[in-house]
């Protein structure tokens, strides 16, 4: 304060001086002083800094908004100070107003005149050109001619150009046909722009709305004036390829994408709080889990400190975990950071900077605008959205897969009855099929057992907060022999498809024109007013409504009656437009999974490389579709998860902590090179500059040498070795080093790494979950076979199996937890979904807040537990309750217990036979026994090595003339050492491997 008091003295000295006028202030960042110490964390959280730096940028105590007695306080002695303030602040207010579009050109050159006119003209020749050559590849809908599409076009273009649109229309299409020509993938549309014939015609959608009884007044109203919105879909690898030609075609300085502001949600705030007040990143992030992650209704910070039992006892019990907290609920929902929006991209009609603000995002050294999404289009600027939707990259690299291997797809000429697509969504299969992932979508789809296209469209209408509502009635009709209400012959082939409900409100708006004589925009009126329910309104259209269907031989009672039902329905009336658009991409993923299963899952597991949760859920679906995936390879790994054979090869981009350029480096060198022989011969050849430590052990601890190197003990512990062997051998080439003896002899000195034991199978399992997200080579309920057997545990496959046959809806799983996630019912109670897997498959259950409080503390990932669960059949789907768990025991070797397993008199053969042989098979090893006491030794010995080879005993008499097998457990462990000495004991005829 006394560097600002030295200052603002100097500056009145000089005012004074130079009869100056000088103006009062204070610098403001927070609201009051009790919030100084909350704003020095969020001066923190900005600047990446931490509390405890005691040179980190500081404010003020002082700079919070002062009270008007505190001003003039604070400046006594300069009253026109304050009085100039007054002034300035009456001459800045200024109340911007919102501005009409001002649309960009297509045509860049002319007058305005000029320009619209050369507009108009290419619209209607482009489109009426497009709309030739559809018919000519698709031909007419069912029940419609030439004419009748001809005659729709005209009226579009009619309403397209009398609004001045024409211009719009030509720069969506030009972006659109601009990605196709350069094989971007691009969606089929979205939103009631579907409903257009202009825009099928110029290849904005691929959609023909004739077809689909789609309206395009619900699009673009001349009674409803606001700008035409086309939501545009692209693959997100290539999006940044559509914005640089926009940029380039309409110019640099008219081009910009759109701010976004982030704010400071619950866990973030936590997170980002306790980075600054250097808590621990455990402790952090354990108090953020207790807080559920729900984005379609998330928990604010200040629900969870008061709703949730943990976090209101660890607040209470710890003083800094108070503070924090504290903090967090000052800065929750304050603003963190400006991005770019995801979509949106404005081009103005001049220079950018004339009509709002602009600045540099430092990330993408691109302009955007300062004004958010709502602000610019209310500064007169037209948005563009140009959106990323991945599924379009998986259809595209599903369809390059095909291609590769010699079955090429042209998906835009799919069958849409093809069985095995329709048998796929009756059966629930859509695990990766584009909206109808959930669990819920899934058992609707079971349940509505959709025949047709249609029906999908119908379903993904209806699984929507609001039209939910109307899925009993919709269900009941169509899979019921209910006869559908009769309305009037007018109304009944509009709702045909839906089996007499009402689900979009293109149908409201095709029963006020059929029934009432509306015009279609002004029926889109009607559709508009029953969804706001603004009783003026209301009256006045119903009172049209009835007048209408009167003149239509509609007599009032029944005309009262279908208007209160379509009013019922059309406030959760749904786009089918936009519904129709999305059921598009839904039947093409689903076909190509259906038809095409390898490529389809590659192409799915290539698009979430780096994110090793979505590829482990993936992996999962896929082993349940009985597709064999294999280990990654050094030799036979790509970038990508590729088609091998009849399986699917593990790419090595998917490895945690293998990044890009080690795996360009190994591929590189593979492919020019030949495959690797042996570890040594890798080392000599890769880059350890791009395959540094981390990406050889991700490598190693995925099972990436086994081929080569099985022991992955042995070159973890011995990797500073090979890296300092690959280092030495990369300076030599550097440094051109040879000698006479290397020009003779080109093979080089023997890497010798000292012996290390394998690790048993559990170990080289949590390396792969680690490092995979997902077990390859076995699974760790493996080492769990006595209380597997013990407790009666069947597998989730066979008990899926059993409860749709309704043999059983109770049984006891286990399973390794794999990943928790915390939900608040609207009662307020806590509940859990948590994924397990098993030997068979992954799966979800169920927790509810009784089992949750009795079992919290075992409820953790990576744990194995043996739960009994009750299952709830709907259709073909199951959901399973959790009611009770049992913390597994992990099968440890026993000597006592092999022994007591030999010697069980009910099973061993008569010692005093000598024709008696006994066999003992370790995996794929037989042991031969001719002497009895070699059991002792042999038990000896197990009980020394701890791994997951399972033990089953085979005794063989010659006088029964049977095998007797027992199980005694699987986490021994049969290496070369065991097996030279078990050939050392006395009795021990041979070892063969089977």
């Amino acid at each position: 304060m006394d560097s600002e008091q030295k200052s603002t003295h100097f500056s009145a000295t000089i005012a004074y001086d130079e009869n100056i006028p000088i103006v009062a202030t204070n610098d403001i960042f927070f609201k009051s002083r009790n919030d100084h110490e909350a704003n020095d964390i969020l001066q923190c959280i900005t600047n990446a800094d931490v509390i405890s730096n005691p040179n980190r940028k500081k404010v003020s105590q002082e700079s919070y908004f002062k009270t008007q007695e505190e001003m003039c306080s604070l400046f006594e002695d300069l009253p026109e100070a304050l009085e100039n303030s007054i002034i300035i602040s009456m001459q800045c207010i200024y109340r911007p107003t919102t501005l009409n579009p001002v649309l960009p050109k297509y045509v860049q050159e002319g007058s305005e005149i000029e320009v619209k006119e050369k507009e108009n003209h290419l619209l209607v020749d482009m489109a009426n050109k497009g709309l030739s050559d559809k018919i000519s590849k698709f031909g007419t809908a069912e029940g419609y001619d030439i004419s009748f599409y001809q005659d729709r076009l005209g009226n579009e273009l009619s309403i397209i150009l009398d609004m001045d649109y024409a211009g719009y229309f030509l720069i969506v299409s030009d972006i659109i046909n601009w990605s196709k020509d350069n094989e971007i993938p691009v969606g089929p549309g979205r939103g009631s722009g579907a409903g257009s014939l202009v825009a099928w015609s110029l290849g904005i959608t691929d959609l023909d709305p004739i077809q689909f009884n789609l309206v395009f007044e619900r699009f673009l109203n001349p009674h409803r004036i606001s700008m035409p919105d086309f939501d545009i879909d692209f693959c997100p690898i290539r999006r940044d390829e559509v914005i640089s030609y926009i940029k380039q075609r309409y110019g640099n300085d008219r081009v910009a994408q759109i701010i976004t502001f982030g704010k400071l949600q619950a866990r973030a705030v936590i997170r980002d709080v306790g980075r600054v007040m250097e808590i621990p990143y455990g402790q952090v992030d354990s108090l953020c889990r207790l807080i559920p992650n729900n984005p379609a209704n998330p928990m604010t910070l200040s629900e969870a400190v008061t709703d949730i039992k943990e976090i209101s006892s660890i607040r209470k019990s710890d003083e800094i975990v108070d503070r924090l907290l504290s903090y967090s609920l000052s800065l929750e929902g304050l603003y963190r950071h400006a991005s770019t929006h995801a979509a949106g991209v404005v081009i103005s009609n001049g220079k950018l900077d004339e009509y709002v603000p602009l600045y540099m995002d430092q990330k993408t050294n691109s302009l955007v605008t300062q004004f958010n999404m709502k602000w610019v289009e209310e500064a007169g600027l037209v948005k563009f959205d140009i959106l990323g939707l991945k599924t379009l990259s998986v259809i595209s690299e599903c369809c390059k897969q095909l291609k590769n291997i010699g079955t090429p797809v042209d998906i835009s000429s799919i069958d849409f009855q093809d069985e095995n697509t329709l048998r796929l969504f009756r059966d629930g299969e859509t695990s990766g099929v584009f909206q109808f992932e959930s669990a819920g979508m899934k058992d609707l789809l079971v349940k509505a057992h959709p025949n047709n296209f249609e029906d999908l469209i119908a379903l993904i209408a209806l699984f929507r907060p609001g039209p939910m509502e109307n899925i009993p009635q919709y269900l009941e009709s169509k899979n019921t022999d209910i006869e559908i209400e009769d309305l009037h012959e007018l109304i009944n082939p509009i709702i045909a498809d839906t089996y007499g409900v009402i689900i979009y409100q293109e149908q409201v708006i095709q029963i006020a024109q059929k029934l009432a004589g509306y015009s279609l925009a002004e029926a889109d009126l009607l559709r508009r007013a029953m969804g706001k329910k603004i009783k003026s309104e209301m009256d006045a259209q119903r009172d049209k409504f009835i007048n209408g269907a009167n003149s239509n031989g509609v007599d009032k009672k029944k005309a009262e009656y279908i208007f209160d039902l379509v009013d019922k329905f059309a406030g959760y009336g749904f786009n089918k437009a936009h519904s129709a658009a999305y059921a598009l991409i839904a039947f093409q993923t689903a076909y190509l999974k259906a038809n095409h299963p390898l490529a389809f899952m590659s192409a799915l597991l290539t698009l979430d490389i780096g994110n090793i949760d979505k590829v482990s859920s993936i992996i999962s679906e896929t082993k349940r579709m009985k597709i064999e995936i294999l280990p990654p390879s050094i030799n036979y790994s790509s970038h990508d998860f590729l088609i091998e054979g009849k399986s699917i090869r593990f790419s090595l981009s998917s490895i945690k902590n293998v990044g890009t350029q080690a795996v360009e480096n190994i591929f590189v060198e593979r492919n020019k090179n030949g495959p690797f022989a042996d570890i040594q011969d890798f080392i000599s050849r890769i880059d350890s500059h791009f395959v540094n430590k981390r990406a050889l052990e991700g490598l190693i601890m995925a099972g990436a040498f086994d081929e080569i190197e099985k022991n992955r003990a042995l070159l973890l512990e011995n990797i500073e070795i090979l890296l300092l062997e690959s280092n030495r051998l990369k300076k030599k080439n550097i440094d051109g080093q040879t000698d006479i003896f290397a020009a003779i002899d080109n093979s080089k000195p023997e890497i010798r790494l000292p012996e290390k034991k394998e690790w048993p199978e559990s170990r080289k399992l949590a390396g792969e979950f680690e490092f995979l997200g997902s077990y390859l080579s076995g699974h760790p309920l493996h080492g769990y076979s006595r209380d597997i057997m013990k407790y009666s545990v069947t597998s989730y496959a066979d008990f899926i199996s059993d409860v749709k046959t309704k043999k059983h809806k109770q049984a006891r799983l286990a399973g390794v937890i794999h990943a928790r996630v915390n939900r608040r019912g609207k009662t307020g109670r806590n509940y859990s979904f948590i994924r397990f897997s098993d030997q068979s498959q992954e799966f979800e259950t169920m927790f509810f807040s009784d089992t949750i409080d009795k079992y919290n503390e075992i409820l953790f990932v990576g744990n194995i537990l043996i739960i009994k669960v009750d299952a709830d059949l709907q259709g073909d789907s199951i959901r399973l309750r959790v009611n009770d768990v049992i913390q597994a025991t992990e099968d440890k070797p026993n000597k006592a217990y092999i022994k007591d397993k030999l010697t069980d008199s009910s099973i061993r053969p008569d010692q005093d036979n000598e024709d008696s042989n006994v066999k003992i098979d370790i995996n794929i090893y037989t042991i031969k026994i001719s002497d009895i006491k070699a059991i002792d030794l042999i038990a000896d010995k197990l009980e020394l090595g701890k791994g997951s080879d399972t033990v089953n005993l085979k005794f063989y008499d010659n006088n029964l003339k049977k095998d007797v097998k027992l199980e005694i457990g699987n986490s021994y462990c049969f290496d070369n050492d065991i097996e030279r000495y078990l050939t050392s004991i006395p009795g021990v005829v041979d070892i063969n491997i089977d």
